[in-house]
């Protein structure tokens, strides 16, 4: 496609976990013959850069009417059977409510959270003993995936857009104070907590007599 891709911009949070992977696709699409800019805010994007879709990952803000009305489609990857599980961190969520198969959704970005069309879902399929790292992996992954097809597909891929039915549910956001263990249950009762915490950013913590103590986990490699 080089001479004639798009011009696209991906949004993503300066810390996201997300952005390695962006990264990749980003390159993948230039090397495709599209443009591609990544930013961390609105502030920080050139307007005069024309881009046509715009693709909200990792991004934890709800972007304006006035900065979607600049592109074609403004998009979002979400990890949920929509219109239930909307919000926030859906994939932590449903790993510890002990889910194994987990829809990532690929959508249109709407003032409502996580409420516009839906344009593509494919489902992860967990073992239940993936940590932190290898979910994560899956996850951005699949949101590679998504993002890829709707270019490659577009602009056939309008066609597939299904409004969302049904009454929706949410998520709340999750902090450190979520990564807390409870030293009168068993380590098999909490193991799905420690599947979703971060070693680094959000660690598995305990308090005994006043102090914090914290708890990493890895997975041994045979």
């Amino acid at each position: 496609m080089r001479g004639g891709g798009y011009t696209i911009l991906i949004l993503t949070d300066k810390d996201s976990w997300l952005f390695p992977y962006l990264d990749d696709l980003a390159e993948e699409w230039e090397a495709s013959g599209h443009t591609c800019q990544i930013a961390n805010k609105e502030t920080e994007i050139n307007k005069a850069n024309g881009a046509k879709f715009c693709f909200c990952l990792g991004f934890g803000q709800i972007v304006s009417d006035e900065f979607r009305s600049s592109f074609k489609n403004t998009l979002i990857v979400h990890e949920s059977e929509l219109p239930k599980g909307r919000g926030w961190a859906p994939m932590t969520w449903q790993i510890l409510e002990g889910k194994k198969q987990i829809p990532v959704t690929l959508l249109e970005a709407e003032n409502a959270v996580d409420s516009g069309r839906v344009y593509l879902r494919e489902y992860i399929e967990l073992k239940g003993t993936e940590l932190n790292p290898d979910w994560r992996n899956l996850q951005g992954k699949a949101t590679q995936r998504l993002c890829r097809e709707w270019i490659n597909t577009y602009p056939a891929v309008l066609e597939k857009a299904t409004k969302q039915l049904g009454e929706p549910s949410f998520y709340g956001r999750r902090n450190k104070k979520d990564s807390e263990l409870n030293l009168e249950k068993s380590i098999n009762e909490q193991f799905n907590l420690l599947r979703v915490v971060d070693n680094r950013r959000y660690p598995a913590f305990f308090k005994v007599g006043g102090e914090t103590f914290r708890l990493t986990i890895e997975k041994e490699v045979n």
